[in-house]
This record gives C-alpha cells, structure tokens and sequence, in this order.
C-alpha cells in the first residue's frame, strides 16, 4: 500500500472514530441525572397514609402533610422519567447520518485549504534535495531579462549624455580591449538604465583585468545582472558572486546578494546564517541594511530559528560624530579612544566570532597601537579559525604585515 493509499485511510478511520463519539454523545442518556426512582414506591406510600389514618396512628393534619410531600416527590420522579426517555432509533439515524457528513465537510474542507492533497511524505533530506533541484534548474539570465520591460532612461538625461553614449557604443566595438573605455560603459549605461548593456560591459572588464579582477568587480557585475533581471539572482549572477566570494568572503555585497538568493529559492536556513553575520559586520549607512533589516526576523522563522531583530547584536565602531571630534583630539586622547574600539572588538570576536575582515582590523590595530604581542595572539587564534579558508588566510597575513609580524 502507497502513502497515499495510507493517509487516506488513516484520515477515514479518524472521521469514523470523531463520528461515533459525537454520535454516542447526542444518543446517550442526560450527563449527571440522577437515575428516576420507582412511581410505584411513592404510589404506596399514599396508599399506606390511608391506613395509619384508618388505624388512628396519624392524624388527618399529619397525613395531609405526609400525603403532599409524597405527592410533591411523586410528580418529580414522574417528570424526570419522561425527561430520560432515550431517542427513537429513526431520530438516532438521522442524527448520526448529519453528524457524520458535518465532519466529514469540515475535514475535506480544512485540508483543502491548508493541506496538500496528493503530496508524497517527504522527509527533511528529501524537501532539501527537491529544492535544491529547483534551484539548479531555475531559469539563466537572459530568460529573466526576457520578462522583465525594458527601463526608459532617466527623464533628466541630458541630450549631450544620451549622444555620448552611443558614441561609446560605436568607439568601443573597434576596441575590445580599452579597460577606462569598458569601465566607463559600464558606468553610464547603468546610469542610463541600460542594464544589460551596464553588466555585459562590466563582464568585458573582467575579461580585460584577467587574475586582477578584484572581488569588488565581480560582486558589481552580479548587482548589473541581478538589477537586470528585476532582482533575480540567475545561475549565471550566482557565478559572480561565487567568484566575488572566493576572492574576498567579506565583500558585503557579495553576501548580501548570496543570502537573497538562498532565500528567493527557498532555503532560508542557508540565507539566514548569511544575513545574520553581515547585519552584525555591517556599519550603519551600509545601503543593503534596511532591507536586511525589514526581512531577517521573517527569515529567521522561515529557518526555525526565531530570533527578534533586537536580539541581533551589531558591529560597535565610531560614529561620523566621533571620527570628527577625533580631529580635534590630542594625540593622547585620540590613541585612548582608538584603545576603547580596539577593546569592544576583541570582546566581541571572543564571544561571537566574526568574518576574517574584522579579525584583520583587529590585528592592524594592535600593531598600530604598538602592542605586537597582542597582535601576535589573535593572528595564531584566527588562523587556527579560517584555517580551512585560503582566500581568509591571504587578508589575515596582510593584516599580520601591516601589523609587522615577522612572516
């Protein structure tokens, strides 16, 4: 027998059961009535009022008494005779057949709105490999482009830009290897709202730099295409960002996107994890952090970890009004104060870890401050940390020069 076969009769059997209690329960005799006491008792006691009278053993005053209490009794367990009288089997019938197709709608009813009819069990392991199937097979890029309308350029566009950039476009077909030419097409199509044009021309820059591309470039040219395609993430985004990663784990945009996409494809477990630590590690006029912000306590429900947004701790470091009355600071103060943030950031990696760029300012700065054995330490606990991540290990052991750790 199927699971499907299964469930239903599981759900059959159920409905069956649920029936016959409410049935028994309509059926059965009053709950807590005291059971009728027998007419006839009370019949002979009148009778036997009668004869003590006769006899003389009562009075008439004290029998007429006697007689109303035993008629009051009497009429009483009458009345509660009639009341306990059980139902005609046609009435039982009828009762049970509207009870029975009651429950009946009310389930189909109920699982017709929130339950999946015709779906398999599925386990944990299973759901995942489904999604991930899902994702594997979601449409490329120019699918999305394909669905998303084309965006008028801006309406302040200056005749003379909009000239310009055409002109671009025919100087740049002769010359596919003019790095400024491509980044600045890559620029002002962006601005023109041209965006396929804009990430195509980023792509072209990747190609000229080679090994130098930098993590900044490709987590930019995955934003053209994302913005493309009316902020899909595509296989093809997802590569960029791979390669932005690969070459910088901390790049901010890079991890913002990647959580986007984990949680436009349905796995907000993976999506959390990511947006949890960049909210964390994000200063506060980063331009992905409102939007972190308005949907990370949704998706940490969504991956069983609800977490109120309060309860996220933040990245601690000088605010635009500290940095400016730093400027006014002798050299004294300034160094105190730099030694207070040098402070509240080895705290907070302690207790809650963070990305290989904070354990890399964290290192500069004691080699600023001149504490070098201090630096020292929390570059040996940071590398036994990332040990397994090469790209964290290159930041790291710059962080270490700047510091000037012996290699």
């Amino acid at each position: 027998m199927d699971g499907e076969w299964l469930f239903w009769l599981v759900a059959a059997g159920l409905t069956l059961g649920v029936t016959l209690i409410v049935v028994r329960g309509l059926t059965a005799r009053e709950t807590g009535a005291p059971d009728a006491p027998d007419v006839d008792v009370y019949k002979d006691q009148l009778r036997e009022l009668d004869r003590d009278v006769a006899r003389g053993t009562l009075t008439n005053a004290e029998a007429e008494a006697a007689r109303a209490e035993v008629a009051r009794r009497l009429l009483a367990a009458d009345q509660s005779a009639q009341s306990i009288r059980p139902a005609t089997p046609g009435r039982t019938a009828l009762g049970a057949v509207i009870v029975a197709l009651c429950v009946a709608a009310i389930g189909a009813v109920t699982y017709g709105c929130i339950g999946a009819p015709g779906y398999p069990d599925m386990p944990l392991a299973g759901r995942v490999a489904t999604i991930e199937a899902a994702r594997a097979e979601r449409p490329g890029q120019a699918v999305a482009e394909a669905e998303v309308p084309n965006a008028p350029p801006p309406a302040d566009a200056p005749a003379e830009t909009v000239a310009m950039v055409e002109q671009l476009r025919d100087v740049l077909q002769n010359r596919p290897d003019d790095l400024r030419g491509w980044q600045l097409a890559a620029s002002v199509e962006a601005g023109m709202n041209n965006l396929e044009a804009a990430w195509r021309a980023q792509d072209r820059v990747i190609a000229i730099l080679g090994d130098a591309a930098t993590a900044e470039g490709f987590a930019i040219l995955a934003e053209l295409m994302i913005q493309a395609a009316g902020g899909y993430v595509s296989p093809e985004a997802e590569r960029a960002l791979a390669e932005a990663l690969r070459r910088d784990p901390t790049n901010g945009l890079a991890r913002y996107y990647t959580g986007l996409m984990f949680a436009q494809g349905g796995r907000a477990d993976r999506a959390w994890p990511i947006w949890r630590r960049l909210y964390s590690d994000s200063p506060a006029d980063a331009p992905w952090l409102p939007t972190i912000a308005a949907q990370l306590e949704r998706i940490s429900q969504l991956a069983g970890d609800p977490t109120p947004l309060e309860d996220i701790p933040r990245a601690t470091g000088p605010s635009q009004d500290q940095i400016e009355a730093a400027g006014d600071m002798t050299p004294e103060e300034r160094m105190e104060m730099i030694g207070s943030m040098v402070q509240g950031l080895a705290e907070r990696l302690a207790s809650q870890g963070g990305p290989p760029g904070d354990w890399a300012r964290l290192i500069t700065a004691y080699g600023v401050l001149g504490r070098s054995d201090a630096a020292a330490a929390v570059y040996a606990e940071a590398q036994l940390v990332f040990q397994d991540a090469p790209a964290a290990l290159d930041t790291l052991a710059r962080a270490a020069e700047r510091a000037g750790l012996a290699p």
